[in-house]
């Protein structure tokens, strides 16, 4: 199987499924910690952009977030 075959397959994949290749993939270049700290970020975010395309992430815009810190944390 070629490289552009198994990239057309994976493709395919639901995006935990082509997360997970891709962070394998990544870290079988790079061995360090920091290559893994990369890693762990863009699975991250994976999740959580694929949260928020499915509608299960909880989200308000910017400025109630602003808000709600002025009123818990700051007291105002």
């Amino acid at each position: 199987m070629s490289a552009s075959e198994v990239l057309h397959d994976a493709l395919e994949l639901p995006t935990g499924e082509r997360v997970e290749i891709a962070a394998q993939l990544l870290s079988s270049l790079d061995g360090s910690d920091a290559g893994q700290a990369e890693v762990a970020w863009a699975e991250e975010i994976a999740r959580r952009a694929a949260a928020v395309r499915e509608g299960q992430a909880d989200s308000r815009n910017w400025r109630e977030a602003l808000d709600e810190i002025d009123r818990e944390i700051l007291g105002r």
